[in-house]
């Protein structure tokens, strides 16, 4: 069981809160091992909506596969933002010295600056305050324009609504990016953005759709993609007719079934090479049962 600890401040935005812990919470619905926990300095928060919030005190006993995320609060002034105490600042610190993952949304990474965890690293921030954030922390690359960064285990986003962002891209990090697609898709999130980099999954980059039926045939390739699947037993698996599916899919992703497997396929098996795997043992490991049919579509995207 991991432990997502959100570390609350006078202030807080609720999106910033409310988005990264939809997401945990949906993965734990699907039976990911995660438990929420929420601390702060008092034992009720005032958030900038004006809704005020229970937290605990004491802070649950911390493993590396644990996770802390500070979420942002309203400020004009990183300098005017709620004080936040020695003791709160070192266990950010000594979490991530044992192998742990922190994170901010929005303003919540001058609380990571603070306990010295910027220094050196990738980061980033509301676009208000990139700046001020630059100034307040020197040592810091604070990179403007992204929606989150990842840098040695210290996490930030761009604020408000790219905290959901920040929780699929470690949620995808964790489980892979079937898991990520799933928890989008049931907040309703179908366009999965990314940070920094370009989407580098087709799991994700083809999920930018509200078509429910594609979805669904999606699910069964995402989960079966190195097995045979018959576009009758698909077609049949959704509820609808070949031609139909066939067209659905099309319209929604840009691709037939059919190629939407061989570019899962093709995505793993160039995985594995880079990891060592030859074309074969790839080829096989992916589904296809002759490695030629590789070969033909590693020669159409070189």
């Amino acid at each position: 069981m991991s432990h997502i600890v959100f570390f609350l401040v006078p202030g807080v935005h609720l999106l910033d809160l409310a988005g990264p812990a939809q997401a945990f919470s949906t993965a734990a619905d699907f039976g990911h091992p995660y438990t929420l926990a929420y601390v702060a300095e008092q034992p009720q928060i005032s958030t900038a909506q004006g809704l005020p919030l229970v937290a605990g005190l004491d802070w649950p006993e911390l493993t590396p596969e644990d996770l802390i995320v500070v979420p942002g609060w309203r400020t004009v002034d990183l300098g005017d933002a709620p004080a936040i105490g020695d003791a709160s600042l070192q266990v950010l610190r000594d979490h991530h010295a044992r192998g742990g993952t922190v994170a901010s949304v929005c303003a919540g990474a001058e609380a990571l600056g603070r306990a010295g965890l910027l220094d050196g690293r990738h980061c980033t921030t509301h676009h208000d305050v990139q700046d001020e954030l630059a100034r307040r922390h020197p040592r810091a690359v604070v990179v403007r324009d992204v929606l989150f960064t990842a840098d040695d285990l210290v996490i930030t986003s761009a604020g408000i609504a790219s905290g959901i962002d920040l929780a699929l891209h470690l949620l995808a990090t964790r489980h892979g990016p079937a898991v990520a697609a799933q928890v989008a898709r049931e907040m309703v999130v179908y366009a999965r953005r990314n940070g920094h980099e370009p989407q580098s999954s087709a799991m994700l980059r083809h999920r930018s759709h509200l078509d429910d039926t594609v979805h669904r045939a999606q699910d069964l390739i995402d989960a079966r993609f190195d097995q045979p699947l018959p576009l009758p037993a698909l077609a049949s698996a959704v509820g609808v007719s070949e031609r139909t599916l066939t067209r659905l899919f099309s319209r929604a992703t840009g691709l037939t079934p059919l190629r939407y497997q061989q570019t899962l396929r093709l995505e793993r098996a160039q995985h594995l090479i880079s990891h060592g795997a030859t074309i074969d043992a790839a080829a096989r490991s992916v589904g296809f049962e002759d490695p030629r049919m590789l070969r033909r579509l590693r020669a159409r995207t070189a």
